[in-house]
This record gives C-alpha cells, sequence and structure tokens, in this order.
C-alpha cells in the first residue's frame, strides 16, 4: 500500500500561513537547510497541493530564478508526477499534473491501493486537515521554525476531535528550524 506522508513549515506558534496567508517567512538560504532540502527533494514519490498551495509552486519552480537558487529542487518539482485538488481550477498546467476535482477523500483512498510511489502533501492545510480527519495519513514531516507569528491559519483548521499521534524521529538546524517526524500513535 503506498503510503501518504505531509511536509509543512509551522511558526513556533503552530501556524502554516500568516493571517494574511503569507509564508515567505518559511523560507531561508543557508546551506545546511538547503542540503535538506535538496536530500528531501530526490527522495521521490508523487508532489500532492490543494489548489493555492498548488498556484503558488507552480509560479515559483518553472522559473528561471527557481532554477537559479536552487536547482536541485527546482529540477525535481518540475519533473515529479503531482496531483492537485480543486474545485475551481479547470486544468493543471504544471508539467506532470494530474487534476481532481470531487471526492478527494475517496480518491486518495483508491490511490493509496493502487500501485505506485509513495504521496506527499506540501503545504495545502484545507486537504491537510480533510485527510487527518479521514486517517489517510501516515507520516507528518513537521518543520518549527523559530518565529511567532501571533495569528494565520493552521494545518488543522477545521478538524473535529482530537487525533493523537507519536515522534517517530528529530533534527535541529543551526538556522534554528527542527524537524519534526510524527506517525499515527499506536
Amino acid at each position: 500500500m503506498r503510503r501518504l506522508g505531509v511536509f509543512n513549515q509551522v511558526s513556533l506558534d503552530g501556524y502554516f500561513t500568516d493571517k494574511n496567508g503569507d509564508m515567505s517567512w518559511a523560507h531561508k538560504q543557508d546551506a545546511e537547510w538547503q542540503a535538506f532540502a535538496s536530500q528531501n527533494a530526490s527522495g521521490g514519490g508523487v508532489l500532492v497541493f490543494g489548489r493555492i498551495t498548488y498556484d503558488m509552486m507552480a509560479s515559483y519552480w518553472p522559473t528561471p530564478e527557481a532554477h537559479k537558487q536552487n536547482p536541485v529542487v527546482a529540477e525535481q518539482m518540475n519533473k515529479l508526477q503531482k496531483i492537485v485538488f480543486s474545485r475551481s481550477l479547470d486544468t493543471a498546467r504544471w508539467s506532470n499534473t494530474t487534476l481532481i476535482k470531487d471526492n478527494i477523500v475517496e480518491a486518495v483512498r483508491t490511490l493509496k491501493r493502487a500501485p505506485g510511489p509513495d504521496m506527499v502533501i506540501m503545504g495545502s492545510g484545507t486537504i491537510v486537515s480533510q485527510f487527518s480527519a479521514a486517517r489517510l495519513i501516515d507520516e507528518y514531516q513537521i518543520v518549527v521554525n523559530p518565529i511567532v507569528l501571533g495569528s494565520g491559519r493552521t494545518m488543522f483548521d477545521g478538524m473535529d476531535g482530537k487525533m493523537g499521534l507519536a515522534l517517530k524521529n528529530s533534527r535541529s538546524f543551526s538556522n534554528g528550524n527542527v524537524v519534526l517526524w510524527y506517525g499515527p500513535s499506536a
């Protein structure tokens, strides 16, 4: 069975976007962090997005600036298979992208049962909360950034009830970021 993971960056106070939807505070250019990002991107798989994150990623990664700033990540982001969940998009123009418009929870259940590489959600808090509520996510890779935003949006907005998780691994970086790997608790 294919696995579904999440890779998201959050502020110290738990927001993945600020109150205006901005995530620029999560972008760091130091060598250690870039090496980790490049290694993570080289893992392959299928990238999964909601429409807002998809639009943001599709407007950046195919550009010459992205290739200049981080060529390894840009190459992977552009060549990997991508899925975007959106009721408002009519077409998905970024290379290797499949658009799924309806019944996204059932679509992910079907994708997980099908043969193929693992999938990872990037950003996309709305689908993270929906798939978390349906218990479809196998791993959460959360990057805690050393910044307090005061307000914003969490990945789990709209999720009812509690969901226990177990810490599987952690790693800290000299830029202050800490990556936490969580899985469903037993």
